[in-house]
C-alpha cells in the first residue's frame, strides 16, 4: 500500500502521541481540515499547511511529503540538546566527552 501525505501525518501524529485536536491546536490549523487531510478527503494540502504540521510534529517537510525521515532522525530531541549545552557550559571538552563515551561503551561490553 502506498502511503500518502495524510497517512504519513496521521502515522507521525500517533507515534508522537498527539490527538487530532492537540496537533491542530499546536499547528494553528482547523481540526476539520486536518481530519480531512488525514482521511485523504483533502489530498492536496498547501505548503503552508505542511510547514505548520511539520513544525508542530518536529519533523522535516521531507518526512511528511516523501516519508524521508533521515533528516528527522539526525535531530537531537530537546532533552539531549539541553544536556549537551549544559556539558559545554560546564567546560567539558570534546575529548573529555569522547573519553566518557568510550568508557561507557567499554563498561557496557563488560556486562
Amino acid at each position: 500500500m502506498i502511503e500518502n501525505i495524510g497517512d504519513r501525518i496521521q502515522r507521525i501524529r500517533v507515534e508522537k502521541g498527539f490527538s487530532l485536536s492537540e496537533l491542530a491546536d499546536k499547528a494553528s490549523v482547523a481540526k476539520s481540515y486536518l481530519s480531512n487531510v488525514e482521511r485523504n478527503i483533502q489530498n492536496n494540502p498547501s505548503i503552508q499547511f505542511i510547514e505548520k504540521i511539520a513544525d508542530a510534529l518536529d519533523v522535516t517537510m521531507n518526512a511528511i511529503l516523501h516519508g524521508d525521515t533521515s533528516d528527522a532522525e539526525g535531530k537531537l530531541d530537546p532533552d539531549w540538546l539541553h544536556l549537551l549545552q549544559e556539558a559545554m557550559a560546564s567546560g567539558i571538552s570534546k575529548n573529555q566527552f569522547k573519553e566518557f563515551l568510550e568508557f561507557q561503551k567499554w563498561k557496557k561490553s563488560q556486562e
